[in-house]
């Protein structure tokens, strides 16, 4: 039986990814949306043909505590700004509904650990909770972190290296809570959850974690609060360090890489691909290969894993709130270091 799920938010990750790749899963079917403005959330619904509620103006029969109790609902997708969502979970929670719920997975660790323990009764009550880091999800990912159990050995290194610039008009930008965030780090915390994802999930691999970090952070774009670049280096468990460059504000250089060296070989991606590099038969031999992939964002994978994971009565690893919290916790000592003005923090 197809999961009924109904779409938490009207924005751009709402529309362009969860809708499609629901519509695209005949394990899924779509019985409402939400927004809290009548306009957007009107819009939204007529995009996706189903019933739309939404909580400005306030009208009791399209209000969100009303799409909750309809019956006929039995998850939530939601895409809502960071500071919004842990109320919004907790109430599908109580009304009974399963939840795939964005990163990051609050705004700090604080009302994250809060949020995980409460979840503690209705996980008890055989309701799954997902959170969606579509980036454990997608090919280089994935495919690198096989690529790196099978080279083994011990990390003796690491990048992160994330550069754009996040002009005034960009859509992603638009949002109002985005232009005055209301949670540490701005677009650094939003983003950056992400790449720390991707670096955790290369180095548990290699079956080594993140202990300490130490940072430096400025805001180089006035419309970019409070801080739109970061420069650090994490320090593992095994005693070898690496490091980590997030920017979203700066102009002339655009990438996306994170790259593990062990002592067996490395292995780099970028959205378009993986580069493998290993020893060929002897120490002074190497040889690379190369591995591309098409563009995902890795969502339709993700929503599957959810639908899964309700069937089979037990959450996907890749989307435990534990995990999500780690995430967190790493970006948030990146930016509390570089507040600090380069404190060694502990994780």
């Amino acid at each position: 039986m197809a999961i009924r799920v109904a779409i938490l938010g009207a924005g751009l990750f709402g529309k362009d990814q969860y809708l499609p790749a629901a519509k695209a899963n005949s394990n899924y079917t779509v019985k409402a949306v939400y927004s809290r403005s009548q306009r957007s959330a009107t819009k939204f619904g007529e995009d996706a043909s189903v019933d739309a509620y939404y909580d400005s103006p306030e009208t009791p029969d399209k209000s969100l505590s009303k799409l909750l109790e309809r019956s006929d609902i039995d998850a939530v997708f939601i895409a809502l700004p960071i500071t919004a969502q842990p109320d919004i979970i907790r109430a599908a929670w109580k009304a009974g509904k399963h939840v795939l719920s964005e990163k990051p997975i609050a705004k700090d660790s604080t009302v994250a650990k809060q949020l995980i323990a409460d979840y503690e009764l209705y996980k008890a009550k055989g309701l799954i909770w997902g959170v969606a880091e579509n980036f454990r999800f997608i090919d280089p990912i994935t495919y690198g972190t096989e690529q790196l159990k099978r080279l083994g050995g011990e990390v003796t290194g690491f990048h992160v290296s994330v550069h754009d610039m996040v002009k005034d008009g960009n859509p992603f930008y638009a949002t109002e809570w985005r232009k005055n965030p209301d949670y540490q780090g701005g677009f650094i915390l939003d983003g950056g959850v992400h790449f720390v994802a991707g670096l955790r999930e290369f180095l548990s691999a290699l079956n080594d974690s993140v202990e300490k970090v130490v940072s430096f952070s400025t805001q180089m774009q006035p419309h970019l609060l409070p801080v739109d670049t970061v420069n650090g280096a994490y320090l593992l468990k095994s005693g070898r360090s690496g490091t980590i460059s997030l920017s979203f504000g700066i102009e002339f250089k655009s990438d996306f890489l994170i790259e593990v060296t062990s002592t067996n070989g490395s292995v780099a991606m970028t959205p378009a691909g993986v580069k493998i590099v290993e020893r060929n038969g002897s120490d002074s031999d190497h040889k690379e290969a190369l591995k591309e992939f098409p563009f995902s964002t890795g969502v339709g994978l993700e929503i599957e894993a959810f639908r899964k994971a309700i069937e089979n009565k037990s959450p996907d690893a890749r989307q435990s709130a534990d995990e999500a919290l780690l995430d967190l916790v790493l970006v948030e000592k990146l930016l509390g270091s570089g507040e600090q003005g380069g404190a060694v923090l502990t994780i």
